[in-house]
């Protein structure tokens, strides 16, 4: 496997790749960003790392890997797509440069595995052409405002936050409720974004108690509890060694108090949530993305990773193919109309969007950008993921 991505890393530092149909059509050009770190990787087109290979490049090309098995899997019958891929963490030709030297005005559509700077410069060339930006992984807004060409397709922590409350209020208004944190910033705006939406009829609609446990021991979470109802217990934290301890402690209680534990969207990634010794007790967690793995375009990118890279796709490599797909396709079919679109569901692959425009200022005539709301409820059981509600 390892010869195969090389000579892949190789071949991105050489030339832009494309991806058309016929020439008599009508093509769109899409602009396709990862963080590849190829000027870290080779010296000209001389490889650093001899027979070991960079993990720090893996997420980024396992992304741009999906987003080409994506244009090669296209549907495309009234139009050409021509892609080109661009390294965001190139030392010199990178996206400052790009816009810079106009290389992307050309462009009718961005897609960016990209975040912090390279996110807000993506996002600011695409305010200032008015070429949609999809950011396909970074839950992030970055400050952002009045972009209505910004779609964030990972749901940022405030609408994971949201979602969660909007559950509760509807099933578990009458249960004890436990926003358990450490000390931290983003504790602090986890706490601040349940506030806001717990008070923004003027009052509180749920009685959310919030525990810190900066110097007291989680095993004091009990004296909390009410054996004679339910207990829900949020993670209020994006932490792996608090999320740990904290399920730690409420595992120890479930013999004696109904618990039931949600934790933050960053949680499936932590795996001593999987561990199968935690028998029968499920942590639920939300996400923008569901991929059971056993559709068709999954066993089609199985097969082609199996067979061209002789490996196994990362969740990053069907996040490439699906935003490459989705929007891609989009674009070839509404070009016009692109952004009022974006809900339609011709090109689904594995997820459910739902864009909703985004509004800091509730006066203002344009959006600051659109967002993906719709979220699933999964659960982490006995060393499985599986959807928690339909």
């Amino acid at each position: 496997m390892r010869r195969t991505i090389l000579s892949t890393l190789i071949f991105f530092t050489l030339l832009s790749v494309s991806h058309a149909q016929p020439a008599s059509l009508k093509t769109y050009r899409v602009g396709i960003f990862s963080p590849l770190y190829l000027d870290s990787v080779f010296t000209d087109i001389n490889y650093k790392y001899g027979k070991d290979f960079p993990r720090f490049t893996q997420q980024g090309l396992d992304f741009v890997q999906g987003a080409q098995i994506a244009l090669d899997s296209m549907p495309l019958s009234n139009s050409n797509i021509a892609a080109s891929f661009f390294d965001s963490k190139a030392f010199e030709k990178n996206i400052s440069w790009l816009i810079s030297n106009h290389k992307l005005d050309s462009l009718d559509l961005l897609i960016g595995a990209a975040k912090d700077l390279d996110f807000l410069q993506l996002a600011a060339f695409a305010k200032q052409k008015n070429i949609p930006f999809i950011s396909a992984v970074y839950p992030n807004d970055g400050g952002v405002t009045g972009n209505p060409f910004l779609v964030i397709v990972n749901s940022t922590l405030r609408v994971h936050c949201e979602t969660i409350f909007n559950y509760l209020l509807q099933d578990h208004g009458s249960d004890k409720i436990f926003l358990c944190r450490r000390k931290g910033n983003q504790e602090d705006k986890i706490a601040e974004y349940f506030r806001t939406v717990n008070e923004a009829a003027g009052k509180p609609l749920l009685n959310i108690q919030t525990l810190n446990f900066d110097t007291e021991d989680l095993a004091s979470l009990g004296s909390k509890l009410d054996s004679n109802r339910n207990n829900i217990i949020i993670g209020g934290s994006l932490g792996e060694d608090f999320a740990g301890q904290l399920l730690d402690a409420a595992y120890a209680l479930k013999k004696t108090y109904p618990i039931e534990l949600i934790g933050m969207p960053n949680w499936d990634g932590f795996k001593q949530l999987k561990k199968i010794s935690y028998k029968d007790f499920p942590v639920f967690y939300t996400t923008p993305y569901n991929n059971s793995g056993t559709d068709a375009y999954s066993r089609r990118i199985k097969n082609i990773y199996a067979n061209k890279y002789k490996g196994v796709p990362s969740d990053m490599t069907y996040r490439g193919f699906e935003t490459v797909f989705v929007f891609a396709g989009l674009l070839s079919r509404h070009p016009d109309d692109f952004m009022s679109r974006l809900n339609e569901n011709d090109y689904r692959v594995f997820s459910q969007y739902d864009f909703r425009p985004q509004y800091r200022d509730k006066t203002a005539a344009i959006p600051d950008y659109f967002e993906n709301r719709h979220l699933y409820f999964m659960k982490i059981i006995n060393g499985n993921i599986v959807k928690a509600r339909q």
